[in-house]
């Protein structure tokens, strides 16, 4: 890149590749900085359901992406207390019909792999690592000044818009915020992969190696995917509990998660205690997203830097892909006036990412029900036809963030 870039990007995850991906094939370069010397990503399994890979498919990643993604035929509720089927959401080719785009599975390194690869191919996207920003200062007359720390060296660069794509822990969010830590939900998630083979031995036909299931109970819920290229199942606990660290994949004595799992089924604790079964766990944090995203002075927040919403609807990678092709599009109508663009943006998706909260906020009150409430909640769900279940995915799964009627 020879000239100076419409805009600068802070952090290299999904949020950040993808904005660059959005902005490059509307014409405006970017540079893209990321703190870590080398470009890794944590975690393990990722839903993509269509109201992402829509967007994505116009990026050309999902191209990239190929095979290391599955596509999963349905998404199977559980009791996790006697394994007994409760409902299944059909996905497959009746989803990709309905909703106009595929819901994929994959490993979370295989999704930042194919967005990189992507970016690297572009000639108005610059990618720099192992830089951190230090401070942050506005101009009146709008555009920030960064400083900029490479090992021992300190760069200051001139940006019109700065763009912070720092995630949960963002560092940028204060710019914009009053109240700009996140919120510890109380919960964690433990997260571990194990091979298909072993993942089947231990729950036999309540596992099906070709769809998401959810094992329902009052004490946690357990959902299982299969990842690089259906080889492996990615498991994701979700229960009450405390970590020490505001840290991703942090080693801790899983016994908790083990009785907690085992006292549900004993099917469900085999899984927990299976060979290779290696589990790390992190917080469950939450930014608020009726907060501030943007600053007048040039600065938007994406994803989740400016609203981390729990997993409890599997839609924190969606929206940031949903905020970053939007952003996009709408500097891309006014590049010389990225101020206008930032508070379209912002009116445009806080009323979606508010009404996503919501719903993993229903999710998890309807999937850790006991009692009367569990036993309706069954009964409702054993009920519903096929239609019905699917009809409750439409304003979620068929939202194209790039329609006009968004912006």
């Amino acid at each position: 890149m020879t000239e100076d870039p419409a805009a600068i990007i802070v952090g290299a995850g999904i949020a950040g590749l993808t904005i660059a991906l959005a902005m490059a094939q509307h014409g405006l370069s970017v540079r893209l900085y990321e703190r870590a010397p080398e470009l890794t990503e944590v975690g393990a399994g990722l839903q993509l359901s269509p109201n992402a890979t829509r967007l994505l498919g116009r990026l050309g990643v999902i191209d990239v992406l190929g095979e290391r993604a599955v596509r999963p035929q349905a998404v199977a509720l559980i009791n996790a207390r006697n394994l007994s089927p409760l409902a299944s959401v059909p996905l497959g080719d009746a989803g990709e019909a309905r909703w106009n785009a595929p819901y994929l599975v994959t490993h979370r390194a295989d999704l930042q792999s194919a967005l990189l690869e992507r970016a690297r191919s572009e000639a108005l996207i610059e990618v720099v690592t192992g830089a951190f920003v230090e401070k942050t200062e506005f101009s009146k007359n709008g555009g920030a000044r960064l400083h900029i720390r490479r090992d021992e060296t300190v760069e200051d660069i001139c940006t019109p818009l700065l763009i912070s794509a720092d995630g949960v822990w963002s560092h940028s969010r204060r710019l914009v915020r009053s109240s700009v830590r996140s919120r510890f939900t109380g919960y964690v998630a433990w997260r571990a992969t194990l091979p298909v083979t072993a993942a089947k031995t231990a729950l036999g036909d309540a596992l099906a190696a070709d769809r998401v299931t959810a094992f329902l109970d009052p004490a946690f819920h357990l959902v299982a995917y299969p990842i690089s290229k259906g080889r492996a199942i990615n498991l994701v606990a979700i229960l009450p509990g405390e970590v020490p660290l505001d840290a991703w994949a942090q080693d801790a004595d899983d016994t908790p998660l083990k009785k907690v799992l085992a006292r549900a089924n004993p099917s469900l604790g085999r899984l927990a205690e299976a060979e290779g079964a290696r589990w790390t766990v992190w917080p469950v944090h939450e930014v608020n997203p009726a907060d501030a995203w943007t600053s007048p002075r040039g600065l938007a927040l994406i994803g989740d830097a400016a609203h981390a919403v729990p997993p409890f609807a599997a839609q924190g990678a969606a929206m940031a892909i949903e905020d970053a092709v939007l952003l996009a599009r709408l500097l891309a109508r006014t590049p010389d006036n990225p101020v206008h663009a930032l508070a379209a943006y912002e009116a445009a998706r806080k009323p979606r990412v508010v009404r996503v909260a919501r719903r993993g906020a229903f999710n998890r009150f309807v999937w850790h029900a006991r009692g009367p409430i569990a036993l309706a909640r069954d009964m409702v769900l054993r009920g519903r036809s096929d239609e019905a279940l699917m009809a409750d995915f439409d304003w979620l799964y068929g939202f194209d963030a790039e329609a006009p009627e968004h912006f």
